[in-house]
């Protein structure tokens, strides 16, 4: 089944590859995202006011800026996350799936 787009030309299909590297971008945002969360709740069970100085509201500002930023980079630098699982476990369901790459028969991790 492959996804068609209507323009001022008529009806263009969306090929395949489009529809892979989709799933590989929403396969890795969601694992940012969740690494996001796993971030916060990890920063919820230290005490902050506790210590000589306290960063205030510019260092809490700081820290979930960091967070989003380190967030939105783990699934880049890991080849073998929850984006990688997710991805595998999704691209059967693409059109062309029958081909090598989605059948899973090529070594090549997807997600970077």
């Amino acid at each position: 089944m492959i996804r068609s787009v209507t323009t001022s030309a008529g009806v263009t299909p969306v090929k395949p590859d489009d529809q892979d590297k989709k799933l590989q971008k929403a396969a890795g945002d969601l694992e940012g995202l969740f690494v996001q969360q796993l971030f916060k709740a990890m920063r919820d069970t230290v005490p902050q006011d506790e210590g000589i100085i306290s960063g205030g509201s510019g260092e809490e500002m700081f820290t979930g800026l960091m967070d989003q930023h380190l967030a939105a980079e783990t699934p880049k630098q890991s080849q073998s996350g929850i984006a990688e699982a997710l991805y595998r476990q999704l691209r059967h369901r693409l059109p062309g799936a029958d081909s090598p790459v989605a059948s899973g028969l090529t070594t090549d991790s997807p997600i970077r």
